[in-house]
């Protein structure tokens, strides 16, 4: 028998070597590329162009975050996604929740036949076309209206909160509520929501992080510059150099191309901060929140 147990031990420890291996060498691939980015933006460009800086800067300047923030565009790209972001996990958290608490509940009727239309969207869709004829025809076209409600539901988030509700509240809470005189909107208000802290976490952050990075609906629905979000900004920047918006139009093509390569990086660190910085107010219910949104479907 202690033979038997030492096995286990090592195989155990053998076990948790492999785990904390590969789960470094996954935390290694994941970090390199972003602490290349940050390095980047503080490097000199000449340097970075050379391929001389890797994980440390080097030719240390502030000059990329200068004319980053020196640039109209992309203040307005930064407002105008923080609406979009705000705005829209507002709406999608709200419909999500009502949309999720009566297919929680096993008293409604049709809620299987409900649920398969609402699974069908999941694999199938309209198509762009479609979907942009629609959004034409509404009225939606070339409005923040566009980026709002196309795209406000997840078919996902929705079966995740359902499962949330269905596995985490129990059905003694909703039977005592009744008896006190409660009626669905009450539950919902003062028992549902006070006791989903931690699934609401987790909608907050997959919708929020969803719309900040959004850009191919604004790329499609969106021809206004000043309704552009941030990400369609980085993406003139990234893709097309469109350098002549930082002001380079005296300069040669080198310097341009030097002074794209700067900003760049400086952009995708600013553009980054928000998403890091809403994390840890959700992280404490994040986990809890989606093993058991998870768990059971």
């Amino acid at each position: 028998m202690k033979d038997s147990l030492k096995n286990r031990l090592k195989s155990d420890a053998v076990f948790d070597m492999i785990v904390n291996f590969l789960g470094g060498v996954i935390v290694l691939i994941v970090l390199i590329p972003l602490i290349f980015v940050l390095a980047a933006s503080f490097s000199d460009p000449d340097l970075v162009i050379r391929g001389e800086v890797l994980l440390w800067p080097k030719g240390f300047t502030l000059e990329a975050y200068k004319m980053v923030f020196e640039n109209e565009d992309i203040w307005k790209g930064f407002i105008n996604s923080c609406f979009y972001t705000g705005v829209g996990t507002l709406i999608s958290i709200i419909l999500t929740i009502m949309a999720a608490y009566p297919l929680s509940r096993k008293g409604l009727e049709g809620r299987r036949i409900f649920m398969l239309l609402i699974l069908f969207t999941m694999y199938f869709s309209g198509g762009m076309i479609p979907t942009y004829l629609l959004v034409k025809n509404l009225g939606l076209y070339d409005t923040r209206w566009a980026l709002l409600i196309p795209a406000a539901l997840s078919t996902y988030n929705l079966i995740v909160a359902k499962t949330f509700f269905e596995n985490s509240i129990p059905e003694e809470l909703y039977e005592s509520a009744r008896l006190d005189g409660c009626g669905n909107l009450q539950m919902l208000l003062k028992i549902v929501l006070p006791l989903s802290k931690a699934i609401l976490a987790v909608l907050v952050l997959y919708y929020a992080v969803e719309i900040w990075n959004a850009y191919f609906d604004a790329l499609i629905y969106i021809r206004n510059a000043d309704l552009h979000p941030l990400q369609i900004v980085l993406r003139n920047i990234l893709l097309l150099g469109q350098t002549e918006q930082m002001g380079t139009n005296d300069v040669g093509m080198a310097e341009k191309v030097k002074m794209a390569e700067a900003v760049k990086y400086s952009a995708i660190v600013i553009s980054s901060v928000p998403m890091l910085l809403i994390y840890p107010f959700v992280q404490k219910h994040f986990v809890k929140g989606v093993m058991i949104g998870a768990v059971k479907g």
